[in-house]
């Protein structure tokens, strides 16, 4: 990628960066990590940890690297008096009621915001109304939300053509809720499709989607038609980090990729860019955008511009368990 001078001095073509604000960790996630590390400060390791805390390998790795285990079933984890803690995605109720049963010391990490469905769907569930949960079948957040109600109490849509196809048994008794982490505008879709079927679904009292994937998304659109191309730094496993890559494109970039580390960029893609987006999913540390900054600084002469779309200044509580360990 480099270009010879007249001098024949090799000199790298100019580069700007346009990163995304906000971006990266959201405060449900720097609530979750911060969970895991307090605990391992309180009680010493093992601290077991039921899924990944959050989608995102490098800080798991970190995470176990000081003494988390983790699992993905309450049955791997030993008799233990060692704290168990739930991800930030949330569990469907009979794995804490699992934990009881095995007098297991338990703390709940799971993102308030994601807390909220699931009391929003056991109110509509109390209140007669069969739920219509829009997401993506398999992610651990669905599962968790899902679970929450008895068997066949929620219906899981995924598409416009799946809310197309729906054939509720009392179109007058529907309400919908969301996962946390989706496209604004498909879930929109979705939503709009689901009130022209059924014009008497009742709507969450406020949006599902959390304000991080939003404003994530909205940082995106922003830069998208500015740029050559997007980095998305996240996991493939983490929704709201692929809804990113998905938006970019949607919204005008030429290609978009999704990325853990700076070493899984294909530079070959990269040739000839002048303009680069920079994002992150919300379980993206802010150490691994640097590293993917600084690993096109070796190829190119890069300028950063900072691109803010809002200014996020939340932060949830810990559980009462932790509180005065964090003080």
């Amino acid at each position: 990628m480099s270009e010879i001078d007249a001098a024949g001095a090799t000199s790298r073509p100019p580069l700007r960066v346009l990163l995304c604000a906000p971006r990266g960790f959201c405060a449900g996630v720097d609530r979750a990590i911060q969970i895991v590390e307090l605990a391992l400060e309180r009680f010493g390791p093992p601290v077991y940890v039921r899924h990944e805390i959050v989608h995102n390998r490098y800080v798991v790795e970190d995470l176990k690297a000081k003494g988390a285990v983790f699992v993905e079933e309450l049955d791997e984890i030993p008799d233990t008096e060692q704290p168990v803690i739930f991800s930030a995605h949330g569990v469907a109720k009979s794995v804490p009621e699992a934990a009881r049963a095995r007098n297991l010391f338990h703390l709940d990490a799971t993102c308030p915001l994601v807390t909220k469905v699931h009391r929003e769907a056991e109110i509509l569930h109390r209140k007669g109304r069969d739920v219509i949960l829009i997401g993506h079948a398999g992610h651990p957040e669905v599962v968790g939300t899902m679970g929450q109600l008895p068997p066949g109490a929620v219906t899981l849509v995924e598409t416009e053509a799946d809310a197309e196809a729906l054939d509720p048994r009392d179109p007058e008794r529907l309400a919908w809720i969301t996962q946390t982490t989706l496209s604004v505008d498909d879930t929109a879709a979705i939503v709009a499709t689901l009130t022209r079927r059924f014009p008497g679904i009742a709507a969450p009292h406020k949006d599902d989607i959390c304000y991080a994937t939003t404003n994530r998304q909205e940082a995106v659109k922003q830069v998208a038609g500015q740029v050559d191309a997007m980095i998305v730094v996240g996991a493939p496993n983490s929704s709201n980090s692929q809804r990113l890559r998905e938006v970019a494109e949607r919204a005008g970039c030429p290609f978009a990729v999704l990325v853990q580390r700076a070493s899984e960029i294909d530079w070959p893609r990269f040739a000839g860019i002048r303009r680069l987006g920079v994002t992150a999913g919300a379980s993206a540390p802010e150490v691994l955008i640097d590293e993917v900054i600084d690993a096109f600084g070796a190829r190119f002469d890069v300028s950063v511009e900072i691109v803010t779309t809002t200014t996020e200044a939340i932060a949830f509580n810990l559980p009462r368990q932790l509180r005065d360990a964090a003080e």
